[in-house]
């Protein structure tokens, strides 16, 4: 520490120089905290401190009391945690049960920034404060970081991080379309001489298909091996199509998913092990997937031009995502000239859809004639309020499709706004990719990003009777039990000048019907910094394997709504359990709970 020192010691220290003294201890900070507790030193009033000054800073940002407290109660001599001292603190506050000295000495290595100390295998307070702040006693287990589940059934078997109209940046109606903003959904118009992106009839603005496609390929696997949907939403003409096609061969090229696994006809989805890298197109496709084999077998290509009539009234906006997550039940308004659009016919070119795979678009018409008629490579598009109704009349059916097919929910049409239906009610029922507005802030977004932080394994049998309206007791139901400690330089309120908030918890459960339920901590007045509420809540979850938690920190307004501050979701099988967790870090930066 004194020679990090060394280089401030010739002059007082500036607001910018703490911030920099600050980033050299990798403390995580708010600038508003940062600058109050700054002034506070700031005894003379001249913008500047001594470096005593700054330590008292220092203190005040992360020699936290709850931390102090913790390590005393197991420190003798209130300095340092001997091995011994912190194995006994890891079995009983951490549920470490074998921790052992040797455990003890590797976190002392791994944390303890004072050579002195960790030479003597010694933790001090500073090595403790970073160990509770670290990842090691992060709320989301560090196991679910990783994919550890088998990825290796079937892709019906797995949700679909899946958007919609996410190439728009604002709204659905005069919002601009954006590269950037693109996540693997095409609705695809004709263009003067190339097919143009955007959401028809309205006055979003227009990017080209090739450019999508080329911006897809460069990024397309960054965050995950496993296969891309691409959907395409297709308006245009047959010869517009084989230009859609030729850019998707020509720049997907290997990447992109041309046949079955081994040229022959499978009787069931491939999994998503087997598709690592691929790029898988959804879109309607002409004839059966035994037809294109066929041809593609005997490489008979003079039939490229051929096309077949299809509605495009019968497949609405389509969406697309990332294959991440395992987990389904264990048993378990337009204008006239819109509609008039809508319902022309529009021919497929052979040539694109010898391209559609295991994603071959089908209209749906009812669980009963899916189970008589669909193929295992087709899937299908309902909307919301059409989804809804069918939860609500024939859930256990609804269930039963999902096992077998691939089932895609999307916002209704008068969703011009960009808002977003509730996604959880249909993850509910196995719906495999509930596409949400990608660019709309909001709770809805808040579920998707946490239930797709982990792929956790909630596999499905052929014969479930898993009912959501009727699963109190069935499936392996747990207790959870939840203590608010305290939180850490919580942002300033939009509604406030300063930084003296008045924060309160709110901690939701969403599941099924009978686990939806919502607490809320008591108000701390005035404090943002280091708020302590140390209030313990406990739940009762009927079927944790679909249940997330959210935690949202708002400050109480007395006039109008409560200001949202920050919120963190996770899946109720990836809270890091029986452990004090050293924070909770929340979607606002440099904002954390413990």
């Amino acid at each position: 520490m004194d020679m990090i020192f060394d280089e401030f010691r010739d002059g007082k220290i500036n607001i910018d120089k703490t911030l920099k003294l600050l980033n050299k201890f990798e403390v995580s900070y708010d600038y508003v905290h940062v600058k109050k507790v700054f002034k506070k030193n700031d005894r003379q009033k001249a913008g500047v401190i001594t470096m005593e000054d700054f330590r008292a800073v220092y203190r005040t940002l992360m020699h936290r009391p709850e931390f102090s407290e913790l390590f005393s109660s197991y420190a003798p001599n209130k300095k340092v945690l001997s091995p011994a001292n912190l194995a006994d603190f890891l079995r009983k506050e951490q549920f470490e049960l074998n921790a052992d000295e040797r455990r003890a000495v590797s976190l002392i290595n791994k944390y303890e920034p004072i050579d002195e100390a960790r030479s003597k295998k010694e933790m001090t307070f500073e090595g403790f404060i970073r160990y509770m702040l670290s990842e090691e006693c992060s709320v989301f287990k560090q196991e679910h970081r990783t994919t550890y589940q088998d990825m290796s059934h079937p892709i019906c078997d797995y949700f679909i991080n899946s958007s919609h109209n996410t190439y728009l940046i604002q709204d659905q109606l005069i919002g601009p379309s954006h590269l950037w903003g693109y996540a693997k959904y095409v609705h695809i118009f004709e263009g003067g001489g190339e097919p143009v992106v955007y959401h028809g009839h309205t006055l979003t603005s227009k990017i080209t298909f090739q450019n999508v496609i080329n911006v897809i390929n460069k990024h397309a696997f960054e965050a995950s091996d496993y296969p891309i949907v691409l959907s395409l939403e297709n308006h245009c003409s047959p010869t517009q199509q084989e230009k859609m096609a030729a850019h998707l061969l020509d720049i997907l090229s290997d990447t992109l998913c041309t046949s079955t696994l081994d040229d022959t006809m499978p009787s069931k989805l491939p999994s998503p092990e087997q598709l690592k890298f691929k790029i898988l197109i959804k879109n309607k496709k002409v004839g059966t997937l035994e037809e294109t084999l066929q041809r593609r077998g005997d490489r008979c290509r003079g039939q490229t031009g051929e096309t077949e009539e299809t509605s495009a009234s019968e497949e609405e906006d389509d969406a697309t995502g990332h294959l991440l997550k395992k987990a389904l039940p264990k048993k378990l308004v337009p204008s006239k000239k819109d509609k008039k659009d809508k319902g022309h016919k529009v021919k497929v070119a052979m040539l694109l859809s010898e391209l559609v795979v295991f994603m071959a678009s089908r209209k749906f018409i009812s669980f009963e004639d899916s189970r008589e008629k669909q193929k295992f490579y087709q899937n299908n598009s309902i909307g919301e309020v059409k989804g809804q109704k069918l939860i609500k009349k024939k859930a256990p059916d609804f269930v039963a499709h999902t096992v077998r097919f691939i089932t895609r929910i999307y916002p209704k049409g008068t969703r011009t706004d960009s808002s977003n239906y509730d996604p959880q009610e249909f993850w509910n029922v196995g719906c495999q990719m509930v596409a949400l507005n990608f660019q709309t802030p909001g709770v809805q977004m808040d579920l998707l990003n946490g239930k797709f932080l982990d792929n956790a394994e909630f596999l499905r049998k052929r014969d479930t009777a898993y009912n959501p309206f009727d699963a109190a007791g069935k499936y392996n139901p747990i207790t959870l039990t939840i203590k608010i400690i305290s939180g850490y330089q919580l942002p300033p309120s939009n509604l406030s000048k300063s930084n003296k908030a008045d924060p309160l918890v709110k901690i939701e459960i969403h599941g099924v019907p009978v686990d939806v339920a919502k607490y809320q901590t008591s108000v701390i007045k005035n404090n943002a910094l280091n708020p302590q509420w140390n209030e313990t809540f406990t739940f009762n979850v009927q079927v944790p394997d679909l249940a997330l938690v959210r935690f949202v920190v708002e400050d109480q307004m007395a006039i109008t709504a409560n200001d949202f501050l920050g919120q963190f979701t996770l899946p109720v099988l990836s809270l890091n359990k029986d452990i004090t967790c050293g924070s909770l870090q929340a979607t606002v930066p440099s904002s954390a709970w413990k």
